[in-house]
């Protein structure tokens, strides 16, 4: 069976196609839309699927409107588009770097965000509008800090990886530091969104990250190509003409802004950005960053997640932080495992 085809089409334009890794796509969108219309269905008045899609289509009664579109249906796009810019960032950090364990949770972008969020939460008692705003300037500024301490004519993955567990281990005591010097109300706020939590995303939520993912995707989807090319090292990548330091800036910079702008608006949801990549990868068996198909596999992982924890616990009982933490925790473990059990750590 062949796994590659090439279409043609006229002007003598032609495309490379994955049909594995493209059936991989299809499948995992399909699977990312199941899971939501079952998620929109799930709460205290539960909804049949097909309801749901009836009044997602403008067929449902006033009441199954008002909770679909304005109470459910926010919540399910800002996990999905969160998700997707998790799963897309973390393949970008990874591909750059050059190791499965270049990932924002372990580059110290979410313990950025959160160091922003904590100003703005403990020092300025400030809104839900400043705090996310804060959470995007911490991690663009903690991404920036990163980048800068790792530039030696140009940056490297490992050392990028290096700078990035310091500066984790910095912010994480700045942190601490906040935390301890807050009152108890502000500590207990602070840490509700430190979890990561889906619960009152609203349409406030969806807009700035569905404009985001509207800009970033198709940018960083078009210099897939050069992104292929670091993987096989500067030199190559220079004698194959890509301008290296510019497309890893390039990437970088959408890589921090995705994540960031995620951790902004659900706050640090942990490990997805670590595992989506690597099961994309083992679904397509394809080489290379696999961009879209680690996006479509954040997206489903989030919802899933989000509706496991309200099956198991309850709505709003159990945030969707809790539940990725521990599958990651167990992913990360397992790779942790099977890296040296390669020889590759």
């Amino acid at each position: 069976m062949k796994t590659h085809r090439v279409l043609r089409a006229p002007g003598g334009l032609s495309l490379r196609l994955d049909v594995r890794a493209a059936t991989v796509v299809v499948l995992l969108l399909l699977a990312a839309l199941a899971a939501s219309v079952v998620l929109i269905g799930t709460g205290d008045f539960p909804i049949p699927a097909g309801d749901v899609v009836r009044t997602l289509l403008g067929d449902g009664n006033a009441g199954q409107e008002f909770i679909v579109n304005e109470l459910r249906l926010p919540r399910v796009l800002v996990g999905l588009l969160v998700g997707a810019s998790l799963g897309l960032g973390g393949a970008l950090f990874q591909a750059v770097t050059r190791n499965p364990l270049g990932s924002p949770d372990v580059l110290g972008l979410g313990q950025g965000a959160t160091a922003g969020a904590l100003v703005m939460i403990v020092l300025f008692s400030g809104s839900a509008a400043q705090v996310t705003l804060g959470a995007l300037v911490g991690g663009l500024a903690t991404g920036l800090a990163i980048y800068l301490l790792a530039w030696k004519r140009g940056v490297h993955g490992y050392r990028l990886v290096l700078v990035g567990i310091g500066v984790s281990a910095i912010v994480t005591a700045v942190n601490g530091y906040l935390l301890t010097v807050s009152d108890i109300v502000d500590a207990a706020r602070a840490l509700v969104w430190m979890t990561g939590s889906l619960n009152g995303r609203d349409w406030d939520q969806v807009w700035p990250l569905l404009a985001l993912c509207a800009v970033l995707v198709p940018l960083v989807l078009a210099n897939g190509r050069g992104l292929r090319m670091l993987e096989m090292g500067d030199d190559v990548s220079n004698a194959l003409g890509v301008r290296v330091e510019r497309v890893r800036a390039l990437l970088l910079v959408a890589a921090v802004l995705l994540v960031a702008t995620a951790t902004a608006a659900a706050g640090p949801v942990g490990f997805v950005s670590l595992t989506a990549p690597q099961l994309a990868r083992r679904l397509t068996r394809s080489p290379g960053p696999n961009l879209l198909p680690s996006l479509c596999m954040g997206a489903a992982l989030l919802v899933t997640a989000d509706w496991a924890s309200q099956r198991a616990f309850g709505a709003d009982q159990l945030p969707v932080g809790v539940v990725t933490g521990v599958l990651g925790g167990v992913y990360l473990l397992w790779l942790l495992v099977a890296e040296r059990r390669a020889g590759r750590i």
